[in-house]
């Protein structure tokens, strides 16, 4: 093939990539933005309202439990029902010391923008209020397991504190909330598309078979599927929400059996988006490996204990397994 073939060729493919990516693209942003925009509606009226700070108040024992201050359950609250973005801007209005930071940067991505990700993981078979258990109960146990670890100590984070502020008149937080929606939804179509996009191209000159290889040992240890490879660096890179349109996409089109896909939301529903959400509470204090270890190693945990009962099950719906069958001949009686 000369070069000129060759050129077009590549172009050909990569055109034929693209086109294949637009309308699952626009199908999965669609259905993202219109579950981001209710969900956010809710939320800011809740907030607005005070009942957002009502359950932060309730929670404080619990909070106190796991070594953060009660006002550390406004924080995890603000990022339980919306993000990472949430959570890090009403930390940064309490005075805690680099201990608590860690502590609920743990609690925070584990269990974060709970009602949008539950959807997507949904979406990609696995059961709701499992996902919900899971990451709430996760947030906890982690937690719980820092406060034993973690020295004591007075340390102070290094960013400036800011002072909180009481809740705006109705038409200018009506006003900043449309705003923020608004780039949250030309984010999201942009971020989908450009990784629906990657995905086929990926896909199309044979890098997702080449990564499923250099991974496998790494998903071994997390007891997870090799062909999972490529849905686990976009949920580690880009999280769930914007990862939504890969990874349903790789279900409905049975690239990956629903199995698979369970284990996977299995882990990463305790350990992902550990680009940019760790990036952020990198920036109040909080320490990498803190933040990184403990979901790693309660992840792979938690998958292997998921496989173990789902042998369990199989087990339970086949038991003939258990015991072996032996063939007896039964003498026919002879004619005379």
């Amino acid at each position: 093939m000369s070069a000129t073939g060759y050129r077009r060729h590549i172009r050909t493919r990569i055109l034929k990539a693209v086109r294949s990516a637009i309308r699952p693209g626009l199908v999965t942003t669609w259905w993202m933005v219109r579950l981001t925009v209710v969900v956010s509606l809710a939320v800011s009226i809740l907030q607005y309202v005070g009942v957002i700070a009502l359950l932060a108040r309730w929670l404080n024992p619990l909070f106190n439990i796991v070594g953060l201050p009660g006002e550390a359950a406004l924080a995890f609250i603000s990022g339980y029902f919306v993000s990472i973005y949430s959570a890090v801007a009403t930390a940064i209005t309490l005075n805690m010391d680099i201990r608590a930071i860690n502590i609920l940067a743990v609690m925070c991505l584990c269990a974060h923008n709970i009602i949008i990700e539950t959807a997507v993981q949904k979406q990609t078979g696995s059961s709701a209020l499992r996902m919900i258990l899971l990451r709430t109960i996760s947030a906890l146990v982690s937690a719980l397991v820092l406060h034993l670890l973690l020295p004591a100590g007075n340390e102070t984070s290094t960013y400036a504190v800011q002072q909180a502020t009481a809740m705006p008149p109705l038409k200018e937080f009506a006003l900043h909330q449309m705003k923020v929606t608004g780039w949250l939804t030309l984010r999201m179509f942009v971020l989908i598309m450009s990784l629906n996009i990657l995905q086929k191209l990926l896909a199309e000159f044979g890098v997702i078979r080449l990564l499923s290889k250099l991974l496998r040992p790494v998903l071994k240890i997390f007891g997870l599927p090799a062909k999972t490879s490529f849905l686990w660096i976009v949920a580690n890179i880009l999280g769930l929400a914007y990862g939504a349109a890969v990874m349903m996409e790789e279900v409905q089109q049975n690239k990956i059996n629903k199995k698979d896909a369970d284990l996977l939301n299995h882990h990463i529903a305790i350990s992902h988006s550990n680009l940019e959400d760790v990036s952020l509470f990198l920036s109040i204090g909080a320490g990498l490996w803190w933040m990184l270890l403990p979901r790693w190693i309660l992840a792979a945990i938690v998958v292997w204990l998921r496989r173990w009962e789902l042998r369990i099950r199989h087990t339970d719906d086949n038991p003939t397994h258990l015991c072996r069958t032996s063939k007896i001949k039964i003498r026919q009686p002879v004619k005379e």
